[in-house]
């Protein structure tokens, strides 16, 4: 009798199936029990969901997701199960149900998972594939850029804002390949070279030597205006298929000195006010942040650079709320106007840019106060006396339209009460006719009686 005989002596399960380990070492046996549909496989980083139930060789149930009544989700190619899941559900096609047998060195070793999974013990599990997706890799989770690893890159290091990048990358839309070229860039600098904001957002969550492919949706690609020169219509949904061959890390934050931070700065507010001149409000606002998140905890300074640096913090701040005002997203633009104003409480952009954010937001008589503010510390500003006038035309409209609202809702509240008086009139006359019916029959009894 061999070992493995002996090692499977007792079994009530019989063993087969294909061997999928890369090593051919039949470390994970795969038995197809029902065929999955179409011909796509999961990519390391899908989001996979199954469900499955696992056993001993000698049959014996120790865990299920069937039982829970709940379906099981995970990363592939992540390390969060055991190897052999790995391994085996990247095989697997929609639908698909297999038998999957694990070898201790693949499942859960010489120490196993106690007190149901005993040292070195083969595993059985049958996992049924019902879906799969690619990772998220937006900062709000909001589904606008989704990765799929073809090939897993190196190490653990990933592109920064200013990083160096050399890639090679291919844009697609609808099946039409619109876009293939081999770059060597700057991130931060990639709306120069026609690519959309998600493209640099996914070169950031690459390593080293990463193949993967990157669905993005509008608001990462080209957005409401689409691209004449790509031939992408508006609100478009954009593919990219991006090899990272090679990048160099700009300095972090903490890997440079003050006088490094500050020309640093000098060089990326300028980079950012030819971004704004160009109109790449986008592209600007990432050079702009950039000063912030150097300069914005430093301490320790001396006091010219100091002085250096808050100037650099306050004309980010005040830029990056006029390039949020171009995109008309009110919220950053109130924010930095606010950070600017602690700096400098009395700073007429600061104040200004404020009051224009609240008038998007629809705050008329907020946005009145700060315009004021403006005239009084500055009386020459001729804008801010305008938008004075622009926030009391809208705040009358709105009292118009409150007027109108309130006189409505009062009209029908007399309206109800006067139908209900109505009702309880209706029903006063009818208990006092009942009343006078019921005296008459009484007299006409009388009257039979005598």
């Amino acid at each position: 009798m061999t070992a493995e005989e002996v090692a499977n002596e007792g079994c009530s399960i019989p063993i087969e199936g294909e061997d999928i380990t890369p090593k051919k070492d039949g470390g994970v046996l795969k038995l197809v029990k029902k065929e999955g549909t179409g011909t796509e496989l999961p990519m390391i980083g899908d989001k996979v969901f199954v469900h499955y139930v696992g056993t001993l060789l000698d049959g014996s149930q120790f865990d299920s997701s069937r039982d829970r009544g709940e379906k099981f989700s995970f990363e592939l190619g992540k390390g969060q199960v055991i190897k052999a899941w790995d391994i085996g559900v990247a095989t697997m096609k929609i639908g698909e149900i297999c038998q999957l047998t694990c070898k201790p060195e693949y499942a859960y070793g010489a120490a196993g998972s106690p007190p149901k999974i005993p040292p070195n013990a083969t595993l059985l599990f049958q996992v049924e594939l019902f879906d799969f997706r690619g990772e998220d890799i937006t900062d709000d989770e909001d589904g606008g850029i989704t990765r799929r690893i073809i090939t897993k890159g190196e190490g653990y290091t990933k592109p920064n804002e200013g990083a160096t990048v050399e890639v090679w990358l291919e844009g697609s839309h609808e099946d039409r390949v619109f876009d293939e070229r081999e770059l060597k860039f700057e991130v931060g600098d990639g709306e120069n070279l026609g690519l959309p904001l998600g493209v640099e957002k996914a070169l950031q969550a690459m390593e080293q030597g990463e193949e993967a492919l990157f669905t993005i949706k509008p608001k990462y690609g080209f957005g409401t205006a689409g691209s004449e020169k790509y031939n992408i219509p508006p609100n478009a949904t954009l593919q990219y298929k991006i090899k990272m061959k090679a990048f160099e890390k700009a300095k972090e934050s903490w890997e440079m000195n003050t006088i490094e931070k500050l020309e640093q700065s000098v060089i990326v507010k300028e980079k950012g006010t030819q971004y704004f001149k160009e109109g790449k409000y986008k592209q600007a606002i990432v050079q702009y942040k950039r000063i912030v998140s150097w300069l914005e905890h430093e301490s320790s300074m001396q006091p010219d650079d100091e002085e250096k640096a808050k100037a650099l913090r306050l004309a980010a701040y005040l830029n990056l709320a006029m390039c949020y005002l171009k995109l008309q997203d009110a919220n950053p633009a109130l924010e930095n106007c606010d950070k600017a104003l602690e700096l400098d409480a009395n700073n007429e952009k600061a104040l200004f840019r404020r009051g224009e954010a609240l008038v998007v937001m629809k705050e008329f008589d907020m946005a009145k106060v700060d315009f004021q503010r403006v005239i009084e510390l500055y009386p020459a500003n001729k804008a801010a006396k305008s938008q004075i006038s622009i926030c009391q035309k809208h705040m009358r409209e709105q009292h118009e339209k409150d007027k109108r609202l309130y006189a409505n809702m009062f009209q029908k509240f007399a309206e109800r009460d006067a139908k209900k008086e109505a009702d309880q009139e209706k029903e006063q006359d009818k208990k006092q006719n009942g009343s006078a019916m019921e005296i008459d029959e009484n007299a006409a009894q009388e009257q039979t009686a005598a």
